[in-house]
């Protein structure tokens, strides 16, 4: 979160436009030093949320074209407006995938000094683990996985329930066929892409698409790209509707991603922009979290299983992306279960 300087320094360049430090120094209501303020600068240019050109005393700083992407947003605060009073991106922005998220680092180098330690962590205990030891905890992190992803989608299998449905095949009583039949495919997805680790390396729509169909199976619900309108509960944002569209940015986020170094970034992105798409019928978001935890365990870094995470306060975080296009909920939620799963699995 940013602190109080951090917030004034921003709005006086947010209302003054291209100014140097000095301006800066002189023109916030808040009493710090000149230094402070230099390394407040110098921190928020590190997080891309302001920009600098120059050099010495001609160095004028300017917000950010990624500002509105990376800046903090208070999510209980932002859902206190009602769906139609909140002033929203309607529309699919594919500039945030061809431009914005191209062009800058998702992660602060803070936040990968972090997930980079708890990566470590996991490298560390695996490499004390027998195979059989280690494939029982990815057995557990494969259940909760299956049980917490598709508790998201509205979901009433209990982790217990699950846990006998995936070990056991026994399903629950009061529930629906097509609730044991989703968590059945959950780890159907999940067991193939242990299997076949290189499988989606590279990324392409064909490879998602098989996936999504794993995910799908013998559920109501139709395969390959969607034709058709969808709406999306509780936001007013609308999803690309056309067909040629969709292929568009689902290609150009493979292409993002591919291009990407980072394995928490090429992760992080596939779980985020494939809901964002909303490229099949249903089954979107199960599907990029799916896509996700293959990138993770292709490069042998610990995968996710979401287990603690509030569902509905992982819809807002994936709204606020929709309707602002901005990570930062999303991201908390992303660093949270990275670090719960290495210290829970492994």
């Amino acid at each position: 979160m940013l602190e109080k300087k951090d917030t004034e320094i921003i709005e006086f360049i947010k209302m003054s436009g291209e100014c140097s430090s000095k301006d800066i120094f002189e023109g916030i209501s808040i009493n710090i030093s000149y230094a402070t303020i230099k390394r407040t600068l110098t921190k928020l240019i590190e997080d891309n949320l302001i920009e600098f050109k120059g050099k010495g005393k001609a160095t004028k700083y300017f917000i950010s074209p990624a500002f509105e992407l990376k800046i903090s947003i208070d999510i209980e605060k932002y859902f206190e407006k009602e769906i139609d009073n909140r002033k929203i991106k309607e529309n699919f922005n594919l500039n945030v995938i061809k431009d914005l998220l191209n062009k800058y680092s998702v992660f602060s180098d803070d936040e990968l000094d972090k997930l980079n330690e708890f990566q470590d962590k996991y490298t560390k205990n695996i490499s004390q683990l027998t195979e059989i030891e280690y494939k029982n905890e990815l057995e557990k992190l494969a259940i909760d996985l299956s049980w917490k992803s598709s508790q998201i989608e509205g979901n009433t299998y209990s982790l217990l329930e699950t846990e006998r449905l995936l070990k056991e095949r026994k399903t629950a009583s009061g529930k629906t066929k097509e609730e044991a039949i989703m968590l059945l495919n959950h780890k159907d997805a999940l067991d193939f892409i242990i299997e076949n680790p290189d499988y989606l390396h590279p990324l392409s729509v064909s490879k998602i698409e098989d996936i999504h169909s794993i995910l799908v199976k013998d559920l109501e619900v139709d395969r390959n790209l969607r034709r058709r309108r969808v709406s999306i509960t509780g936001t007013n944002y609308k999803p690309l509707d056309n067909e040629f569209q969709i292929l568009e940015a689902l290609n150009s986020t493979c292409e993002l991603i591919n291009k990407k170094n980072n394995i928490f970034e090429k992760a992080f992105l596939a779980i985020l922009l494939i809901s964002y798409i909303q490229p099949f019928m249903d089954g979107n978001k199960r599907t990029a979290r799916i896509v996700s935890n293959a990138v993770l365990m292709k490069n042998n870094f610990c995968p996710i299983s979401f287990r603690t995470v509030d569902s509905v306060y992982y819809k807002k975080a994936i709204l606020i992306f929709y309707e602002q296009n901005n990570i930062s909920a999303f991201k908390e939620i992303f660093i949270n279960q990275f670090e719960f799963a290495v210290n829970t699995y492994f």
